[in-house]
């Protein structure tokens, strides 16, 4: 029987490149997007989508209905990965936009896994996979806000896998560093949307955010390609016991090994300095 797997945020990046790999390699593959538009986009080009709105409950449940549809009520995989950036100093950040982050970071992907676990158990297994961040592990500044959806995801995730460690449905993380994608123009919106960037104190910091954010290619030399993130889910779908954590990229297991052996005020120290 042929493996059925659902991803979110698929539209770019790392979703878009698992959904098409993965549909490429003979898998029941359901992608899904926030805008139609995007739906359509990957429909022509042979994939099975939906479009699901993390940001929405009722398009979380229309999406899943959906892809069920397709799958023919099975799902064995859930792959979470649609999230999104929202730059900015905590002091500056609107607390709206925080609630708009953890809606989509955080609270849509519990929405969807509630709504999954029972299907998984009923057929006697699944696996549910969580992407989470190098920034779900250790803080960076202006990020505040997506450092705070990974950290809670990473708990939440944790606390899930024990919940369900009597049952056959399996929980995995997958924690990325700087991967090929379009979340730096993603987040740059955001800030501008969001950030009041002339009465901050952060502002000449924020024109080196702006500049980061801006640049058509990866400004950080450890940037890796989305198969990067492809290669641990694939284990993760292949064994019969996979992991509670892959690291993706050098930066993720640089820090979350200097996040064990250094004191808090070391680690800030370096920390601090990152851009």
């Amino acid at each position: 029987m042929t493996t059925a797997i659902l991803i979110t945020g698929c539209s770019s990046g790392i979703g878009y490149h698992c959904a098409k790999s993965l549909h490429q390699a003979g898998y029941l593959v359901v992608a899904s997007c926030r805008q139609l538009a995007d739906v359509e986009r990957l429909r022509a080009e042979g994939l099975h989508c939906v479009q699901l709105d993390l940001a929405d409950t009722a398009s979380i449940e229309q999406g899943l209905s959906d892809a069920l549809v397709i799958t023919d009520g099975r799902l064995d995989v859930l792959f979470n990965n649609g999230a999104y950036g929202q730059p900015g100093a905590l002091e500056d950040l609107p607390t709206d936009a925080l609630r708009e982050q953890f809606e989509t970071n955080l609270f849509g992907w519990h929405s969807l896994t509630r709504a999954v676990i029972p299907v998984m158990l009923r057929q006697g297994g699944g696996k549910i996979v969580q992407n989470s961040s190098v920034l779900g592990l250790v803080a960076m500044k202006y990020r505040g806000a997506y450092n705070a959806s990974k950290f809670a995801l990473e708990g939440y995730t944790d606390t899930l896998r024990l919940e369900l460690a009597n049952t056959p449905v399996q929980v995995s993380l997958i924690e990325p560093g700087p991967i090929e994608s379009q979340f730096r123009a993603n987040a740059k919106r955001q800030f501008e949307a969001h950030i009041d960037m002339a009465d901050s104190r952060h502002s000449q910091n924020y024109q080196n955010t702006l500049d980061r954010l801006g640049k058509p290619s990866p400004s950080n030399k450890f940037t890796l390609t989305p198969e990067a993130v492809l290669k641990p889910l694939q284990k993760i779908i292949d064994s019969h016991t996979p992991a509670a954590r892959y690291y993706v990229t050098q930066p993720t297991y640089i820090f979350g090994f200097l996040r064990r052996i250094l004191p808090v005020r070391w680690l800030d120290g370096i920390l601090i300095k990152s851009d």
